[in-house]
């Protein structure tokens, strides 16, 4: 996505104990839905049982998409320039990364169990463990059309901190406004349980932000009118600065 390539076909691996028939189902359809919606085809994969390596009811499950893109749109971030506008694209939630503390905090620290209900979240601990990773294709696909950004870049493990510089330039940082945007209360009851401090807590989730675009500052408005055309959020959380220290392509947090 974030080289502004179109999917074109999913493969999957789901291995299992002994296979049944009817979870198998649900996790295929389940794929196959998320493929429609994103344009893309389930072709195929692989399925393997594992007696005695999974207990009763696990199962295991990855996949991966193939895309393509015209190698002049490819969106390497080289068009970036100082002054541009970073623009964030909320998530639904820890968007599968982090986990590892998440599990360590809530079911450890806590005490909470899967059913365990939060009365600030409004939610079960398992379902919003459970949560989608929502899919940014459609506002990165609509802002490519109108030649309106000019990087993206896809918060996943490590965060803001981590991942942001990874779109830009060479001699370009990324300054970051706290505050700028809603964090989702999920992060706030994990920073509460551990008392995590806020460093470590910038660069193990994502806080609410599941996707950073570059656009230019001329054309933020027109960006934020299509964005709203689709119904998709987005906050002014940063802009690109020249980097005037040793150790460019970082976030400076402000």
């Amino acid at each position: 996505a974030v080289e502004g390539a179109t999917p074109l076909f999913f493969l999957d691996y789901l291995a299992m104990g002994k296979l049944d028939a009817g979870v198998a189902e649900q996790i295929v359809s389940g794929l196959a839905e998320g493929c429609r919606e994103n344009g893309c085809a389930l072709i195929g994969g692989e399925t393997a049982e594992m007696p005695g390596f999974y207990r009763e009811g696990e199962y295991d499950l990855a996949g991966f998409i193939v895309g393509q893109a015209e190698r002049k749109r490819l969106l390497g971030g080289q068009a970036i320039a100082e002054g541009d506008v970073l623009l964030g694209l909320p998530s639904t939630g820890l968007h599968t990364n982090g986990y590892s503390l998440a599990r360590r905090l809530l079911f450890e620290a806590a005490g909470y169990g899967p059913g365990t209900y939060l009365p600030d979240l409004n939610i079960r601990v398992g379902e919003e463990l459970l949560k989608a990773h929502r899919s940014y294709l459609q506002p990165i696909r609509l802002l490519m059309k109108h030649g309106l950004v000019r990087g993206a870049a896809h918060i996943t493990g490590g965060g803001i901190t981590d991942n942001t510089p990874r779109m830009l330039p060479p001699n370009l940082a990324a300054r970051i406004r706290l505050g700028s945007w809603p964090v989702l209360p999920i992060f706030d009851l994990l920073r509460r349980l551990g008392n995590v401090p806020e460093e470590e807590m910038l660069r193990t989730f994502n806080m609410g932000i599941g996707m950073i675009l570059a656009v230019p500052r001329r054309a933020e408005s027109r960006v934020l009118r299509l964005l709203a055309g689709i119904r998709e959020p987005a906050y002014r959380v940063g802009e690109v600065i020249a980097a005037r220290w040793r150790g460019a392509r970082r976030v400076v947090w402000a």
